[in-house]
């Protein structure tokens, strides 16, 4: 058996977190994956704490999760030479992804637009915060953006936190996550459509774009009802939210009156079902600062796994919040294999996070540590037909590293 992008060569032009994030989907899937980064620096993630240590030797933990898999050809864009290589390397493409800053690479010629003229069969994903493709281009299309601003401006982060406290962000890196996801989606779909047609196409995949659609619900209330959700406002259901027990929170969520009744069944409170302060989510809302108490007191005498039992055969879906200790040691976590050990030789075996799909027909994820900067630049140019004496003159131009 083989993984599903065997036989698939992808090119990363690539740094931080969403193009990484999407290769390394792509490269856990089977693709070979080249990863070019700059002489001397690499990707900017190499440098970012926190790392791992051990006898004198640092590496990131961000770098060394989102790099797993890959090949590394260290390059120099900015020379003559080094764009001669890249050329080169994309017609033995199937895949470019991009993620640099709008513009970086039409700056020096080596576009979709310029290359796929001569590789009918490229696909080139270009991953920016605010979309590139001509008729679909917006007055923020050459910005530069972050994951936070793609949260703000897509309305995530004003529904995030709480009603007496700023907009909050959700997680580190969720839009680059996300995007990376989306991308890599986008791929999968040129490609099949490659299968049938067999040209390429360019993948616009924006930030903005990737987090107005994940916030969809959005979008629907305010279509709809003309309603503008508020952070820690509810207002069409309730209860939803983190509930404290006496050693930690649950999340409860009771998304309609069959749930409602299944948790006034297990409170022992038979009597709110048909309360008119309870009648449905939008009643519950409404009437919230009744219900909460009431919920509170009921858990205040049970611990976390107490209570996510109980509710669970209830049929009230529930689980613990859990810090990232306790995900470590969650057995249902081990039973998956969701952590994936990554043994690198320099700094020793840490565990990352498992691509989230599995296949029933296609042979386990590899995980083959993030490479050393330029470790593969020989090898890849060897694959290139360079011979030694062309490989050596392009080290002392310091083109390749």
């Amino acid at each position: 058996m083989t993984r599903p992008l065997n036989g698939i060569r992808v090119i990363g032009l690539e740094q931080y977190m969403a193009g990484p994030y999407c290769t390394m989907l792509l490269a856990d899937a089977g693709a070979e994956v080249i990863k070019i980064e700059r002489p001397g620096r690499g990707d900017p993630r190499r440098a970012m704490p926190p790392f791992a240590e051990k006898d004198g030797v640092k590496k990131a933990a961000g770098f060394m999760g989102y790099n797993r898999n890959k090949k590394s050809l260290a390059l120099d864009l900015q020379k003559p030479e080094g764009q001669e290589v890249l050329r080169d390397l994309i017609n033995t493409a199937d895949v470019v992804v991009e993620n640099l800053r709008p513009g970086a690479m039409r700056k020096i010629g080596l576009t979709y637009e310029a290359l796929s003229p001569d590789h009918s069969k490229l696909i080139w994903a270009l991953i920016s915060g605010f979309g590139q493709l001509e008729g679909y281009r917006g007055p923020y299309s050459d910005r530069p953006a972050f994951d936070i601003v793609a949260e703000a401006m897509s309305g995530i982060m004003h529904q995030v936190g709480f009603d007496d406290k700023p907009p909050s962000w959700t997680i580190y890196g969720m839009a680059d996550v996300y995007t990376g996801m989306v991308t890599s989606y986008g791929i999968m779909q040129a490609l099949f459509m490659r299968e049938r047609t067999g040209r390429g196409q360019l993948v616009d995949s924006a930030m903005f774009d990737n987090m107005l659609s994940l916030n969809e619900a959005m979008v629907a209330l305010h279509s709809v009802a003309g309603q503008s959700p508020r952070r820690g406002v509810p207002k069409n259901l309730f209860p939803r939210g983190a509930f404290q027990c006496n050693d930690g929170y649950i999340a409860l969520n009771v998304p309609d009156n069959i749930i409602w009744e299944r948790l006034c069944t297990a409170m022992d409170r038979p009597d709110m079902i048909a309360d008119e302060r309870c009648k449905d989510g939008t009643a519950r809302a409404a009437n919230a600062g009744y219900i909460q108490p009431i919920i509170d007191d009921w858990l205040s005498a049970m611990t976390r796994e107490d209570a996510v039992n109980t509710l669970n055969e209830i049929g009230v879906p529930t689980g613990p919040v859990n810090r990232a200790e306790d995900v470590f040691a969650d057995p249902h976590v081990q039973a998956r294999g969701l952590l994936m050990p990554i043994d690198d030789p320099e700094v020793g075996e840490f565990e990352f996070a498992r691509s989230p799909l599995f296949l029933s027909e296609a042979p386990e994820l590899p995980n083959a540590p993030a490479p050393a900067l330029g470790q593969h630049t020989r090898e890849v140019l060897e694959d290139l037909g360079y011979d030694g004496e062309r490989i050596a003159a392009l080290k002392d131009a310091e083109v390749v590293g």
